[in-house]
């Protein structure tokens, strides 16, 4: 029996979507309000503080630390390149010059008589920040970013990894039972995004990143076969950094899993339409979905009506699945919903359910469980 996963998640053929494209720090905005912008259009840009190295120079040159002025040959606000003499003391007689070099390429940023050491920075580090998504230019934030508004086609999946990408939708299964196998991921799939039916498998998804496959969307994914591709167990870890090349959206769950029919069509009919992926998860509080944005022209504007997602309450006998840890991704249905706060590990006072998984019947945080149907 497959599952679909419904409440929480939005699969919706037209809705508008807002992005928030920010810098880290202050720096400059390069676009003003309705400007029209792609994904790859930089809208912001700023530049991060070099490393910083500290170079011991007294105990180098074997003097006091009210010395090292004494022996500079550079000043705070120089430019260094690598292995330049900074400082240099003559011994003796003047024989027997002693120095030190620089270890990199560097400013001076500061020159301290008190410890003897001199602080190098390195050169900035340039951060840019992209549009992500097709869209128009709805906000400006001074010094920061801008808001991107699109009309698209919105999906979001219950799991993801990998970060934001984009390319043009290529559907490679021929239902949405069915597998994505190695074979079916070929060269020409290189900066796209491909989407299957059921499930991946560790040697396909491998096999994606190594082709440079934009993103893959699937209905699932083994979750034993994320600690080899992360390097190590993703328990409630907040997901999207990872530097893969492709990134995952499942839409489903853990397991082989049919893609939801409402899903898999959404994106049948979009297929060679150019698309945003973002494999960004978080699992606990402030809950991040994955998603895919497809944004829509004029004429397609025309021709969809906008689609609400119908909220369904949790009853007795509903079918749910856990998204929170220790119990993530378990299935079960619900036995009965007690009107009591219970006391959770955490000494916090919540309403709970208690879920029957496999004969086994759990006690979760109503929170925790979103609503599941049958297909």
């Amino acid at each position: 029996m497959a599952h679909a996963y419904t409440p929480g998640l939005k699969v919706l053929h037209q809705s508008d979507v807002t992005k928030n494209r920010r810098l880290p720090i202050k720096g400059e905005v390069l676009k003003n309000i309705d400007d029209i912008v792609t994904p790859d259009v930089i809208v912001a840009t700023t530049d991060l503080p070099g490393n910083v190295q500290m170079v011991k120079v007294s105990n180098l040159l074997n003097i006091g630390p009210g010395d090292i002025n004494e022996a500079m040959i550079v000043a705070i606000g120089d430019h260094v390149k690598k292995d330049q003499v900074i400082a240099e003391m003559a011994g003796l007689f003047g024989l027997f010059k002693s120095d030190v070099k620089s270890p990199i390429d560097a400013t001076i940023e500061s020159i301290s008589d008190v410890t003897g050491q001199v602080v190098l920075r390195e050169k900035p580090i340039p951060v840019e920040v992209d549009a992500y998504m097709s869209g128009v230019v709805k906000e400006i934030i001074p010094e920061e970013g801008v808001i991107i508004h699109a009309t698209a086609a919105f999906i979001q999946g219950i799991f993801g990894i990998g970060g934001e990408s984009r390319g043009e939708i290529v559907v490679v299964t021929d239902s949405r039972s069915d597998e994505i196998t190695s074979n079916l991921i070929l060269e020409e799939h290189a900066g796209k995004i491909i989407v299957g039916g059921s499930f991946i498998s560790l040697e396909a998804y491998r096999k994606a990143i190594s082709l440079k496959v934009a993103g893959v969307v699937v209905g699932g994914f083994n979750y034993f076969d994320l600690e080899p591709i992360l390097g190590y167990t993703l328990g409630v870890a907040i997901t999207g950094s990872e530097e893969l090349g492709t990134s995952l959206v499942v839409t489903e769950g853990y397991g082989k899993i049919h893609m939801s029919d409402r899903t898999f069509s959404l994106l049948k009919e979009h297929e060679n339409h150019f698309a945003s992926i973002n494999g960004a998860t978080q699992i606990r509080a402030g809950v991040i979905r994955p998603e895919i944005v497809i944004p829509l022209s004029k004429d397609q504007l025309t021709q969809i009506e906008d689609t609400k997602v119908q909220e369904v309450g949790i009853g007795m006998g509903s079918l749910v699945r856990i998204i929170r840890a220790p119990y993530f991704g378990k299935i079960g249905k619900v036995k009965s919903l007690p009107s009591e706060l219970n006391k959770m590990e955490s000494e916090t006072m919540v309403r709970v359910a208690e879920v029957d998984v496999n004969g086994e019947i759990l006690l979760v945080p109503r929170s925790n469980l979103e609503m599941l149907e049958t297909n």
